[in-house]
């Protein structure tokens, strides 16, 4: 490279002065650890996004290639392989110029053309509005990091440029943009374990997001640093003199909260600023695993420890490989010190994550611990993909896995487990394997039965108890916090019902032909075909789960097959033969496709009425309901419906009990009805006149003849005065 900063061989045009300075200081940088040949590949991959940008300007006026410029200078501070940096000098050609990646291909070869596709967005697809846009790009570029980690890294790269660069934009921009990078770039990059991008994501974000905010902060901090230089400078000299009187080798040095980090702690835990900022920050960096530890007692000793804040992140690293000692200590003066205590390496991973598998074990094949936890993590990322309904749904789980507050659990076989605060043991389950979650019915924590939605807590033994015929409760959902067991009981549970509207469709369809005098077995494939694509459904199962779903009715469907086969003489038959059939019969095994009425609570016995609703199925009432009065005017939804003689099950029921007001009623009554086989699932208590009142009880019995018994049992009691089943 000559001293104005051409290669030999290579003339630069005069009108790009400015940026082959600036391609001379990125040659500069990437001379330290790459070979020339390497170099002149860097460099010709800048004369290629040089052209292919002629003529484009940022906002701020500069000329456009100066952005990948410094996207690469970032990757290059980091010691990233030059296929990397080439990457992202020509990161934007693909979505901002009309280069074509099959062009790119065969410049470059497959690998580099690969990583430009992953951080392009989509721009050729129309979508129905901005969130999903984002939400398919972002998705996108995550399933292209599944294959090459290097695409999220080149992504960080550009997302840090654009957000030192953001003062020129419009408000709304730059907060659209800020929000984005605080809710998914600044976590993706605490989950690779970049901490030095992550804190400069989440101060800028902050800066963008709110202005304000941060310059009171930033005001405050400057204001108070004053007073705390003394207090600082007397604990770390304090700190030093121990080491040296111990003969331990390490350097100890105050460190200072990073604003957006003090943000979140005042406004999570409702903290003042001098609450937040009291905390004085020191980090020890020693030479072995061994002397952290030996370090953490002469702290110990030195200054006393806050009983329940010590952390071991080395034995058990965080999910993004951090590793460290943690504990807080009273300080002198009663101040709290934060101290942290690592090795070097331990140090550069905490600073690089993922990037240092490139920045200091060039040419090794051995994994580090960062990189290990972010293959794990991506492969989860490629099943919640696999299992998401949509990008929007997507995208919610991930986001939800990129907030984890770890706890660690242990297994029966002593294996520690790793989950987010809050976490459930069908979450555990899940994380186990999802065959384990989808049949898990009880849990074990330290050798005691408990609920499955009982929350973990760091240092329990958990056992998940399974059994084969076990299915995923919908009820889950409602406590379950990761992502990968939101996302397996929503797709077990949306193949059930499809499966189970199928199976009702199927039923429903059968019983429409036999009300016109024809039989599925007599219909023909082809018929079935025929009837499927005039519909526009690929196949029969689709076609039946419409009807099941009540998105189709049955009786259309079945006539006009009928009139297809048989012609006009076949429609005269219909007119006699439409009201005519057998009633479906409610088996009480059709899972979600038949539900049974709020407003009505209908049991077996009762007599019912059918009526099909769009996107539900069937919902059935009782026949003296008041509220299917205003359905009379859609005939064409109601299906004649009876109970199987044989049925078995739980149906809900509401009772409503007058009582006098004496001590422990309530106690007697719910007694009683326990001792009938009968599980209350909600009780809501009235006053009336002081001396009586009403209690509403939703409850489960097995049909009209069980509930009969369990009044004539409530009325047995002296205090009970009333007794009534409400019906509608």
């Amino acid at each position: 490279m000559l001293s104005n900063g051409e290669y030999i061989g290579v003339s630069v045009p005069q009108e790009e002065i400015t940026p082959v300075f600036r391609i001379s200081d990125l040659c500069a940088l990437l001379e330290g650890y790459m070979t020339p040949d390497q170099i002149k590949e860097v460099y010709r991959a800048y004369l290629f996004g040089a052209e292919a940008h002629d003529g484009q300007h940022r906002i701020s006026g500069e000329a456009y290639i100066t952005h990948p410029l410094e996207a690469a200078k970032v990757l290059a501070e980091m010691h990233m392989d030059h296929k990397c940096i080439m990457a992202a000098i020509l990161h934007d050609v693909i979505e901002d110029t009309p280069t074509a990646k099959e062009t790119l291909e065969t410049e470059f070869g497959e690998e580099i053309a690969e990583l430009v596709d992953g951080v392009s967005k989509i721009t050729k697809i129309d979508f129905e509005s901005k969130a999903e846009a984002q939400a398919e790009n972002l998705r996108k570029m995550m399933l292209a990091m599944v294959r090459d980690i290097r695409v999220i890294l080149i992504k960080l790269a550009d997302r840090l440029h654009n957000m030192r660069t953001l003062g020129v934009m419009r408000p709304e921009k730059r907060r659209r943009i800020a929000r984005e990078t605080l809710e998914i770039y600044a976590p993706i990059a605490n989950r690779l374990g970049m901490n030095t991008i992550r804190l400069e994501l989440e101060d800028l974000g902050f800066a963008a997001m709110y202005p304000n905010r941060y310059r009171a902060l930033k005001d405050a901090v400057i204001k108070a640093r004053g007073n705390r230089k003394e207090i600082v400078q007397k604990i770390e000299t304090g700190i030093k003199r121990r080491l040296r009187q111990e003969e331990l080798n390490g350097s100890a040095f105050g460190r200072e909260k990073h604003l957006y980090s003090i943000y979140l702690k005042m406004r999570q835990k409702h903290l003042s600023f001098n609450e937040v900022f009291d905390m004085y920050a020191f980090r020890i960096i020693v030479d072995k695993v061994d002397t952290c530890y030996r370090v953490l007692g002469t702290m110990h000793s030195l200054y006393k420890p806050v009983p329940g804040y010590f952390k071991d992140y080395i034995a058990i690293p965080k999910s993004n490989g951090y590793q460290s000692l943690h504990t807080i200590l009273f300080g002198p003066y009663g101040v709290p010190i934060e101290i942290q205590i690592r090795t070097e390496d331990m140090h550069k991973l905490a600073e690089a994550g993922i990037a240092a598998h490139w920045l200091y074990k060039a040419g090794s094949s051995k994994s580090t611990n960062a990189e290990a936890r972010a293959r794990e993590w991506l492969r989860g990322l490629l099943e919640l993909q696999r299992n998401a309904g949509n990008s929007l749904e997507f995208i919610e789980n991930v986001k939800l896995d990129l907030f984890p507050d770890e706890i660690y659990v242990f297994t029966p076989k002593g294996e520690i487990m790793e989950l987010p605060r809050g976490a459930t043991a069908v979450d555990l389950a899940y994380s186990v394997h999802t065959d384990v979650g989808n049949t898990c019915v009880a849990s074990r924590i330290n050798r005691r039965l408990v609920p499955l939605r009982t929350p973990l807590l760091t240092g329990q033994t958990v056992e998940i108890i399974t059994a084969s015929g076990a299915k995923p409760n919908p009820v889950w959902l409602n406590f379950v916090t990761t992502a990968k067991a939101r996302t397996n009981i929503r797709h077990y549970l949306k193949n059930l019902k499809n499966e189970e509207a199928s199976n009702l469709g199927k039923r429903l369809f059968e019983k429409e032909l036999l009300t016109l005098g024809y039989s599925l077995d007599k219909v023909s494939d082809y018929d079935l075909e025929v009837l499927c694509s005039a519909h526009h459904y690929k196949d029969c199962n689709a076609l039946f789960e419409d009807i099941g779903m009540g998105n189709r009715m049955a009786s259309l469907i079945a006539r006009k097959l009928v009139l297809d086969d048989g012609g006009a003489e076949e429609g005269v038959l219909l007119a006699g033969q439409s009201d005519t059939g057998a009633p479906l019969i409610i088996k009480g095994t059709e899972g979600m496709v038949v539900s049974f009425a709020k407003c009505c609570y209908p049991i077996p016995g009762d007599p019912i009425t059918g009526f099909v609703s769009a996107g539900r199925g069937i919902v059935i009432h009782t026949e003296n309901c008041k509220n299917i009065s205003e359905y009379r005017k859609m005939p064409e939804k109601w299906i004649d419906v009876e109970w199987d003689p044989d049925l078995e099950g739980s149906f809900t029921a509401e009772v409503r009990v007058d009582v006098a007001n004496q001590r422990g009623v309530l106690a007697t009554v719910a007694a009683t009805m326990s001792d009938m086989d009968c599980n209350i699932e909600n009780v809501d208590m009235e006053e009336r006149d002081g001396l009586t009142s009403s209690m509403v009880f939703i409850v489960t019995v097995k049909n009209r003849v069980h509930l009969a018994q369990i009044m004539r049992r409530l009325r047995s009691i002296k205090s009970v005065m009333r007794i009534s089943r409400k019906k509608s």
